[in-house]
């Protein structure tokens, strides 16, 4: 089935990133909340929709990060982050973390990782990175990790 075409304004840029959004959104991804320390010790977390594995040899992934977000100061200065992948009881976990706050990390429980970074409790998995290479990309900033630790656990991430 042909998809209809849809008229779109050239000149109207907040009409077109609108469409755009709502074209990707019809791309169901698994969600997660991207953690790390920052410079002050305290955690950091932010939703983020997306992730993706790059490489098995060596273990890579790649996260990226609006250029705007409180946390990339701290990803950018810190070496090591967390990527945590919620389940379905973690929704409100999801919507917390995606709220323009400044304190995202507000009531949220959880533990440092192997690397200090802090991780949640009762994810699906969780993946503790280096980063190895941070690339800009229009608003947002790429983050490639490697992943020193990976624990997984048998539940239904959050979709």
């Amino acid at each position: 089935m042909a998809v209809p075409a849809v008229e779109t304004n050239i000149q109207n840029a907040k009409v077109i990133a609108e469409l755009f959004r709502s074209a990707c959104s019809r791309f169901p991804t698994g969600i997660t909340i991207t953690t790390t320390k920052g410079v002050n010790g305290k955690p950091h977390g932010i939703y983020a929709g997306s992730f993706i594995s790059v490489s098995l040899h060596p273990p890579l992934i790649l996260v990226w990060i609006y250029h705007k977000a409180e946390i990339l100061r701290s990803l950018v200065l810190g070496e090591c982050f967390g990527v945590n992948v919620l389940s379905e009881p973690q929704r409100d976990l999801s919507v917390h973390s995606s709220e323009n706050r400044l304190d995202r990390f507000a009531g949220t429980s959880w533990h440092p990782g192997i690397t200090g970074v802090p991780l949640l409790f009762g994810v699906p998995a969780v993946f503790e990175c280096k980063t190895v290479n941070m690339i800009p990309a229009g608003d947002h900033m790429i983050i490639i990790g490697r992943v020193l630790h990976v624990v997984s656990a048998e539940h239904a991430s959050l979709a």
